[in-house]
């Protein structure tokens, strides 16, 4: 059969391209089906605003898979053969406040201490615990991250044994917000930490997401954010070298319809017009939870009805994507411009916390929670020398209250106009003369590119705790495989551990290795 592979691989989102590349490295033949013109998924760059300015469409800064083996040990050469670099900020992120006042997480640990010093001496005093708490939890944070998840119930039973894992079964309960009002008492440091950890796409009161504030500051202290240069995009495309230099295929308007199923088996793919592949060894699926049942037949109820109802976020996200005259200069000064997340704050925690209960109850929040990113500060391959990009971003209910989610395409222009406005409160120069064209994408827009991100969720689903570890994004599907289904993977952000650049294929392909009978540790060796 001139269609037939050992693995064929359903979307090129970068988890699903890391599996695929794991199998090619280790002698398998593989095919990846993209269904767009582009690949990446959520990890793109692309010629937005004309032929001379790269913008990341969705992922901009990539912290977790640093960590990764994939890209700390190197394993599959990405960063010494396939042409993928990163550029490491020393200050990752800044929260600059109505007033023109900051505060900065840098690198330095000392550095953020003086920074937060400046508003409370006791709370740059507590910063320390924080940080020092964070390290020790790091190392055992970041071996559970890129292999398939340990029962959740067998985590929390050994968390149990000790005054240490039950200290830290209570942080995972709580919200960040209670965790913060705890151990900080100036109003701006509050704000600082509370904006930091809604990064995850959840509003800081959400029960069951506090460990987040640890697992922020432990790895942007370690690792920073590696800006990928050339764009995001370009993990993308060393991964598409590594695959295709195994003699793998990465196809594109390929549109996959159907997993096909012989004996509860996977045995292959069909695509909308028809192209059938064949499987021999397993099938690799991007597929988000609600839409299990439409691409494999034959399923136990109960599992497509449990995946049905998993959870997606309510903080749905809106970006701008401008091409500059200039770079931006912040009110605040030029320290600003250091950072490489910028967060916008309001004067008030009440504002903060009155934005994401809006969203909570779908409602249009009164205020912004702008976020932005000027990579080409960073990365000067991005645009023309002098020019700059900017990457604007907010939250808002997926459902437009004027008219439901389609009402997005009459209001998107709209709603960019006053992102644009809102940020001239602490920008100098957002203005028509240095704004040379922009473009946007509503919560139905970034839907639209992936069906990993339902609702405008870049995250695939919400990071509840029931929603975490081997139970995302339900028990039956968290270890990576389908009840009834055998031979069939599922990568994607709503598996563990979670939406954002981590390089989760890496767990996918560890449990496919097992079943295949691979060694998975001489993978990297061989090569």
């Amino acid at each position: 059969m001139a269609n037939s592979f050992d693995i064929v691989t359903i979307g090129s989102g970068h988890n699903g391209l890391i599996a695929a590349a794991y199998l090619a490295a280790a002698g398998k033949s593989v095919v990846v089906l993209e269904r767009n013109e582009w690949f990446g998924g959520g990890v793109v760059t692309a010629k937005l605003t004309g032929p001379d300015f790269l913008h990341d469409r969705f992922s901009t800064g990539h912290i977790f898979i640093q960590a990764n083996p994939l890209i700390k040990n190197d394993e599959l050469k990405l960063l010494s053969r396939y042409g993928l670099k990163y550029i490491y900020p020393e200050t990752p992120f800044m929260c600059v406040f109505e007033d023109g006042s900051t505060i900065g997480l840098h690198r330095d640990r000392n550095k953020t201490y003086r920074e937060i010093a400046k508003f409370s001496k006791k709370d740059a005093d507590s910063f320390l615990k924080f940080a020092e708490k964070s390290m020790q939890y790091l190392p055992m944070l970041s071996a559970s991250l890129y292999t398939p998840p340990i029962p959740l119930g067998a985590m929390f039973a050994m968390l149990d044994q000790s005054a240490e894992g039950r200290e830290m079964f209570a942080l995972m309960q709580k919200s960040p917000y209670d965790i913060i009002v705890e151990n900080f008492e100036n109003e701006q440091v509050r704000m600082f930490f509370t904006r930091m950890v809604s990064e995850n796409l959840t509003g800081p009161e959400e029960k069951g997401t506090g460990i987040g504030i640890f697992v922020f500051l432990g790895f942007m202290e370690q690792y920073g954010i590696g800006v990928a240069v050339g764009g995001s995009g370009s993990l993308t495309a060393a991964l598409i070298r590594c695959i295709e230099a195994q003699g793998g295929k990465v196809l594109n308007n390929s549109y996959v319809a159907q997993v096909l199923m012989k004996n509860g088996r996977a045995v292959g793919v069909r695509t909308q017009d028809g192209t059938e592949y064949a499987a021999k060894d397993a099938v690799i699926g991007a597929i988000h939870p609600h839409f299990l049942g439409k691409y494999v037949s034959g399923l136990n109820p109960d599992v497509t009805r449990a995946a049905e109802r998993v959870e997606v976020s309510a903080n749905s996200c809106f970006t701008v994507h401008a091409a500059l005259n200039e770079p931006i200069r912040f009110k605040a000064g030029p320290h600003a411009s250091k950072a490489y997340f910028t967060d916008l704050m309001p004067m008030s925690m009440e504002t903060v916390r009155k934005f994401f209960d809006s969203l909570r109850y779908g409602r249009m929040p009164e205020t912004s929670m702008l976020g932005l990113s000027c990579p080409s500060t960073f990365d000067t391959t991005r645009c023309p020398a002098g020019k700059a990009t900017l990457h604007v971003w907010d939250y808002v209910p997926y459902s437009h209250p004027h008219g439901g989610p389609k009402h997005w395409d009459k209001a998107k222009d709209n709603f960019a106009q006053l992102m644009l406005s809102r940020l001239q409160t602490y920008v100098e120069n957002i203005t028509p003369e240095n704004i040379i064209e922009y473009v946007c994408d509503s919560p139905v827009d970034i839907e639209r590119a992936s069906d990993s991100f339902q609702k405008g969720d870049l995250h695939g689903v919400a990071p509840y705790l029931y929603q975490t570890g081997s139970h995302r994004p339900t028990p039956d599907l968290g270890q990576n495989t389908v009840p009834g289904a055998d031979r069939l993977y599922l990568v994607g952000p709503f598996q563990h551990p979670g939406g954002g650049v981590f390089g989760a294929g890496r767990a996918t392909a560890m449990k496919m290795c097992e079943d295949l009978k691979i060694n998975f540790d001489k993978i990297g060796q061989q090569r």
